[in-house]
């Protein structure tokens, strides 16, 4: 049988080597984002889950973090079931997922911080293929559009926006209604858009948007400055 000294160091490799994964898990996470305030994280596996690459559970929570361009106010996160790559990462290599990571949790993005990704290419694309969705004749690709502010309010969003063709650059108002139809559809309703206060879109028209299948959402509430959004989606390796 091994001796107490011999346990003892045989424990304190282990817990050199979880400490390692542990570290290299953090920083994953933090490469993620490109700035973030807070970060916390904490890691729900046993020494003996960690040295397999396997972790039942994680649990995340940041305050004013940057993804992709896109400001985040707030976020919750709790992933499950994740493999990683064990034994590249005990060799010095990257953190990797190995499989589809389901994760649920609570994200709030303040008006300010809304504003303030317009410039992110995740944020611009976005209002670009609803508005091409919305006016596709009146809207051809080849003309630029810089969005300029986001409005939050009861359920709706307004926007303005400036599109720049060869001629006088030309002012869009937007304003529409967001319902949550199922975990990954949403139901624009009540469009209305204005070009130089002439309607274009009266309000009468509906617009669903499919988010895809990695997305299930539970909750999505637009309250005056503030959007608040709850569920689950996979994230792919």
């Amino acid at each position: 049988m091994p001796d107490n000294n011999s346990q003892t160091r045989n424990l304190s490799k282990i817990r050199i080597i979880t400490n390692i994964l542990t570290t290299a898990i953090k920083l994953w996470l933090r490469s993620q984002v490109s700035q973030v305030s807070q970060l916390d994280v904490e890691i729900q596996a046993s020494d003996k889950q960690l040295l397999s690459g396997s972790i039942p559970g994680v649990s995340i929570f940041a305050n004013h973090a940057i993804y992709q361009g896109l400001h985040i106010t707030q976020i919750k996160l709790a992933a499950e079931n994740i493999q990683v790559n064990i034994g590249q990462v005990l060799k010095g290599q990257p953190l990797q997922l190995l499989q589809v990571v389901p994760v649920s949790g609570e994200l709030l993005i303040e008006a300010k911080d809304l504003n303030s990704s317009l410039s992110s290419e995740l944020l611009s694309t976005a209002l670009n293929d609803v508005l091409d969705k919305l006016l596709p004749e009146y809207v051809p690709k080849s003309k630029p559009i810089f969005w300029q502010e986001i409005i939050l309010d009861n359920h709706q969003i307004k926007l303005n926006a400036i599109l720049t063709p060869t001629t006088e650059p030309t002012p869009l108002e937007i304003c529409l209604h967001i319902e949550l139809l199922s975990g990954h559809e949403l139901q624009l309703s009540k469009i209305q858009v204005k070009q130089n206060a002439v309607a274009l879109l009266d309000g009468i028209d509906t617009y669903n948007l499919d988010l895809g299948s990695d997305v299930d959402i539970q909750e999505l509430t637009l309250i005056p400055g503030k959007l608040v959004c709850r569920g689950r989606v996979n994230v792919n390796p």
